[in-house]
């Protein structure tokens, strides 16, 4: 029999800047039992150039997954393995930073709304020093599912009906799924038991357990408790969001800003190494 989980909390996500001058939506950016292996989640979306255009110039990243999924828009990256490219609407990148890169994200000037999100996921300490990374998966490699005409699910990690999506291998075996629900339908998925899990609404609303009727929307994260399925339901409105689950690490976190280890110490070797020009541990590529 399964066990359909219950909600732990709900938070509504805030205002916050980034980067070079970045307005955006933080659902979530604290260590939290029940979000492990996941650190953050940013939603950004505007139609006004001033809240996106100064974007996130050259920075560090150690220890951590950064998953950037584009709704709308594009955004230009280079690193410091020589990689360079743009994430359009509808792509996904996803990167290991692991033992070091330094990248830079540079959203473009676009007609009409800028919409995406950046969710950052913890590495073990086993793999925080693993080679870097990326992995770009461009739209059409994104499978699409209807399940019984009323719900659309775009399988960026993870698998339904036997459909898997296109990042597979990942070290605390993810799931990233976008939802879209159409009125007066239900969303029933299975999540392997012990895993977390959490959705992140950014349209409509709907009611993300038959445990209660409270009808939750735009903004709100749903925190789950244990269990092997969610069951979602919408009434008179639609509503889309993220379901993203994945295997709690549960080791201590260190976090100093884009980099994330397990000690004080490791924080402080990796900022000296950044100073002193050690940090990159992997060869460039050649031309």
């Amino acid at each position: 029999m399964s066990h359909i989980r219950d909600i732990h909390h709900v938070q509504k996500s805030r205002v916050t800047m980034e980067g070079a001058g970045v307005r955006l939506k933080r659902a979530f950016g604290e260590v939290h039992p029940k979000l492990d292996p996941f650190l953050l989640l940013d939603a950004f979306g505007s139609d006004n150039p001033e809240d996106y255009l100064a974007g996130f110039p050259w920075h560090p990243h150690r220890g951590i997954e950064t998953i950037t999924y584009m709704l709308k828009g594009r955004v230009k990256h280079e690193d410091s393995l020589g990689n360079a490219g743009v994430i359009e609407t509808g792509d996904v990148q996803w990167m290991t930073a692991g033992s070091g890169i330094v990248h830079q994200e540079m959203p473009e000037k676009a007609k009409g709304m800028m919409v995406g999100f950046q969710l950052w996921a913890n590495l073990p300490s086993s793999h925080k020093m693993m080679g870097p990374r990326y992995r770009d998966v461009k739209k059409d490699d994104i499978p699409t599912v209807i399940i019984n005409k009323n719900v659309e699910v775009k399988i960026v990690c993870g698998e339904i009906d036997g459909v898997k999506g296109p990042v597979q291998d990942i070290i605390t075996d993810p799931e990233y799924l976008d939802v879209s629900m159409k009125p007066n339908s239900k969303f029933t998925h299975s999540i392997t038991y012990g895993k977390n899990a959490f959705a992140y609404i950014f349209e409509g609303e709907g009611m993300f357990s038959p445990k209660t009727t409270k009808i939750f929307s735009k903004d709100d994260l749903v925190v789950y408790e244990d269990g092997d399925e969610v069951e979602i339901l919408t009434s008179d409105n639609p509503v889309r969001f993220l379901l993203v689950s994945g295997k709690p690490i549960g080791e201590s976190v260190a976090w100093g800003g884009p980099i994330v280890m397990n000690t004080d110490e490791e924080i402080r070797t990796a900022f000296a190494e950044y100073r002193n020009g050690t940090f990159l541990k992997h060869e460039q590529k050649e031309d």
